[in-house]
């Protein structure tokens, strides 16, 4: 996380050098991004970076975080807005994170965070569906999740389901960017693959 001299930082400077990081990760992953260019980009010392972030890894996973916790609010009012059907949420989550990036620069940095996925890069991503770190958020999405449609018999079975899901939809942006598919043909590859979990996973109609 920033340091504390980074949020005491006017409103108008964090904005800059937030946009000069973003614009560094959007042009190389986290592993060949350069902080020289970050701080030529903010117009800073190179040594006041390290005044307001530890290392670039700090200044990544900043952006990283506050778009996984854009999105995982916005996945919550999907749960809401589909009634708890997990599918219908997860694929209208999926259809408009396709539609999300409105810049080259937004693109890219999903892009280049995709292509390029560790371990911490992986568990960002998956809190927007089921934060292992928070107790209360995680209870949050199984309360809002009409398990009477899902073929679990318990609660644990339900993380197991997510964890499947959420893997589904990290492969299919991965193989959108590697294979440069369009959103359509995306969209497309992915409702073939969540229609044949959902045969698998939601019960008959006449065990409902």
């Amino acid at each position: 996380m920033p340091k504390r001299t980074f949020y005491n930082l006017p409103e108008s400077k964090k904005l800059t050098l937030i946009h000069a990081a973003k614009q560094e990760f959007s042009r190389a992953p986290l592993y060949k991004a350069s902080i020289t260019n970050i701080v030529n980009l903010a117009g800073i010392p190179r040594g006041s970076f390290y005044q307001y972030f530890e290392n670039k890894d700090d200044a990544f996973f900043y952006i990283l975080d506050a778009q996984t916790k854009a999105r995982r609010a916005n996945f919550v009012f999907l749960l809401k807005k589909y009634e708890g059907d997990l599918f219908d949420a997860m694929t209208e989550m999926f259809r408009l994170t396709l539609q999300e990036p409105t810049t080259e620069e937004d693109l890219n940095f999903m892009k280049n965070a995709m292509l390029n996925m560790t371990d911490k890069i992986d568990d960002a991503f998956t809190r927007i569906f089921n934060d292992t770190d928070s107790t209360e958020q995680r209870k949050e999405i199984s309360q809002l999740i009409n398990k009477q449609n899902l073929n679990i018999l318990e609660e644990e079975e339900l993380f197991y389901i997510m964890q499947i899901i959420t893997s589904v939809i990290f492969r299919n942006f991965v193989e959108k960017f590697a294979k440069n598919l369009s959103d359509e043909q995306a969209m497309e590859n992915y409702q073939k693959e969540m229609n044949l979990l959902k045969n698998g996973l939601y019960k008959p109609v006449e065990q409902k």
